[in-house]
């Protein structure tokens, strides 16, 4: 298991070497951020010295290996728009995605795999085609459509929740701590689930279909077990590990991509900051963001991974350097 672990933690290294080339090349390479940075009407001198002092006058490699160093020591500079540490600001808006992209997906879940065993296990009921019509429903209907529908029937029409914000923020930089929290969160959450939820009912019937006509199923049918038991031991087992796969690489990319939902909802995450960073060409905070969206999928796929290895250990053997 050691051995294992460090050849996928070296391929972890590996990846955030080269994506974090990728990642600085692509937004260091358009712009000119002086521009952001001071007034139109500054001095040449004023300029220069701005230009020198951010280390804009250095070639792009040596660039690279200054921002390399720093982000190594935690450091990835200061944003040209909010004057504050890039970090210190990305993470006070890590709470509010982080609360919005973990409701989402349990929601997605709790919800998702259940009907989706259901519609594995009677695929030809009516019930199970109504499943399924919703699922499609979920891939097709767009984010942002869904969400305008959610504030304009529970919020305008009906006047249930809040239409946007965020409530006020308790322990951790969470609002889940109190119900005015939730009535803002539910929504946003609700609408980023969607997609995932469609994607996990499709994944677990299609598992579901193929493990129950396996002969392992049909030998415990034959030894006379609950169908319950059929279900929770043997067919669930078998498709655990698919279902790891998509809810680490989704719970992913929902902190990473909320951006749609978070600015429909007027939420202030990290969704929103890009968004905002993006407009003002304030490049730490892109660069930073980047690279850690970048970290934050290695780490969940490694996870993921080692959690293969404790549900299979057929992947341990195979996967061993």
């Amino acid at each position: 298991m050691l051995g294992f672990f460090l050849g996928r933690l070296a391929q972890a290294a590996l990846v955030m070497l080269v994506m974090s080339v990728l990642v600085f090349l692509g937004v260091y390479a358009i712009g000119n951020p002086i521009d952001v940075l001071i007034d139109p009407a500054a001095s040449p001198g004023q300029r220069l010295a701005l230009i020198q002092q951010y280390g804009l006058d250095l070639p792009l490699w040596q660039q690279y290996l200054r921002f390399l160093g720093s982000v190594l020591q935690g450091d990835f500079g200061n944003s040209f728009v909010f004057r504050i540490p890039v970090l210190s600001l990305i993470l006070s808006r890590l709470p509010a995605t982080l609360e919005l992209a973990t409701t989402a997906m349990l929601i997605a879940t709790l919800l998702g795999v259940p009907l989706g065993i259901w519609a594995g296990y009677r695929p030809q009921a009516r019930s199970s085609k109504a499943i399924m019509a919703v699922s499609v429903i979920g891939f097709s209907v767009p984010t942002f459509w869904v969400g305008l529908l959610l504030i304009l029937f529970f919020a305008v029409e009906f006047r249930w929740l809040p239409s946007g914000g965020r409530g006020p923020a308790g322990a951790l930089g969470l609002s889940i701590w109190s119900a005015e929290g939730w009535t803002f969160l539910l929504l946003p959450a609700l609408n980023l689930s969607l997609f995932k939820f469609g994607l996990l009912i499709r994944l677990v019937r299609a598992g579901t279909e193929e493990v129950m006509g396996s002969e392992h199923v049909r030998f415990a049918r034959a030894q006379g077990l609950p169908e319950r038991q059929v279900v929770g031991l043997h067919v669930l087992k078998n498709i655990g590990i698919p279902i790891i796969t998509v809810f680490g690489l989704e719970f992913g990319s929902t902190l990473a991509f909320a951006v749609v939902t978070e600015t429909v909802f007027n939420w202030p995450g990290m969704g929103k900051l890009i968004i905002e960073s993006i407009t003002a060409l304030d490049r730490p905070v892109m660069v930073a963001y980047l690279i850690l969206v970048v970290l934050l999928f290695v780490l969940i796929n490694l996870l993921v991974e080692l959690t293969y290895g404790f549900l299979d250990p057929r992947v341990r053997v195979k996967g061993a350097p």
